[in-house]
């Protein structure tokens, strides 16, 4: 039962870091290896898609923002963590904190209107063929772009509104960094309201992409059946890298909701662990998918390594 007594609180500690002595350098050092992979490998793809003209195609212009979405995320989270793993005391600052939650949650949102954009795309591309470079102008994908970043930031600054506005009896998160659910299960007052709304726009956020990715696939599905087997293999080579970039970031955000809306005082450490697969996985993926198994982009990143070994060289 939360007391009644309305605070507003400055700062918010986080409860579920231990200490794990010397280990935490451990910690701290294997979590550096991954941020400084997700930065470098995603570096890579932004650049070469920049830097190389021949890329300046719209698929690859949202892959190049793909990876653009996954530094932002990123950096959202890790610096603040790696402080944490190092600190004895794991307080934020309440603007930090509610900065947190939206940069997370502005990540997400980016991520599945940018990976449903790039299935527009493929299905343009594959079933209509011919109208492709009418539909896909510079400017239809700069409409789109602006869309798949405004719509995100808009949505989820009112929904921080709501969760900042919020009278809390307690700043103790269960969490290893700030999230909506954290933060409202603090509050003095009946969240059923904003809990119910969020949780559904959750649902919708999720599953409409979803859906929109599901049918674009199939029609895709149906165009490939009734083609050359050579029509075929292009087909999957396109199209495979965001099929297994698109599942393994749903199968992420079902990791993330299941855990935010389970019951904090039964989470455990490889829970809190579980729920970063969102934060980690798909920034890590991302480049690898498209940039190991995208010939283009891969001949690219080969080419700027053999100019760098000549300028070396000589």
């Amino acid at each position: 039962m939360k007391s009644n007594n309305n605070l507003t609180f400055s700062y918010f500690q986080f409860t579920v870091f231990a200490d794990y002595g010397p280990l935490r350098y451990l910690f701290f050092s294997l979590s550096l290896l991954i941020y400084m992979s997700i930065i470098s490998a995603n570096a890579v793809i932004v650049l070469s898609v920049c830097l190389e003209t021949s890329l300046h195609q719209p698929m690859y212009i949202f892959i190049c923002s793909l990876c653009l979405n996954s530094l932002y995320g990123s950096t959202g989270f890790f610096p603040r963590f790696l402080m944490d793993l190092l600190s004895d005391t794991h307080f934020i600052s309440r603007p930090f904190c509610f900065l947190q939650v939206y940069i997370t949650n502005t990540y997400l949102g980016h991520e599945l209107t940018l990976l449903t954009i790039m299935a527009y795309d493929r299905f343009v591309a594959i079933c209509q063929p011919l109208h492709y470079h009418n539909k896909m102008t510079f400017r239809m994908v700069l409409l789109l772009l602006t869309l798949a970043v405004l719509t995100p930031l808009y949505v989820f600054s009112y929904f921080l509104y709501l969760a900042s506005s919020l009278p809390l009896c307690e700043n103790k998160l269960h969490s290893i960094f700030c999230t909506t659910f954290s933060v409202v299960q603090l509050s003095c007052v009946d969240t059923t309201v904003i809990s119910t709304a969020s949780q559904f726009l959750a649902v919708i956020s999720v599953f409409t992409p979803l859906s929109s990715v599901l049918y674009t696939y199939l029609r895709i599905l149906l165009v490939c059946r009734r083609s050359s087997s050579e029509f075929r293999g292009k087909a999957l080579q396109t199209c495979l890298p965001h099929i297994v970039t698109f599942g393994n970031f749903c199968i992420s955000l079902f990791c993330e909701f299941s855990l935010s809306w389970y019951n904090v005082d039964g989470i455990t450490t490889f829970d809190t662990v579980f729920s970063l697969e969102f934060l980690i996985i798909p920034p890590i993926i991302n480049p690898l998918v498209y940039g190991l198994n995208m010939p283009q982009i891969r001949g690219v990143i080969f080419g700027f390594l053999r100019a760098g070994n000549r300028f070396h060289s000589s």
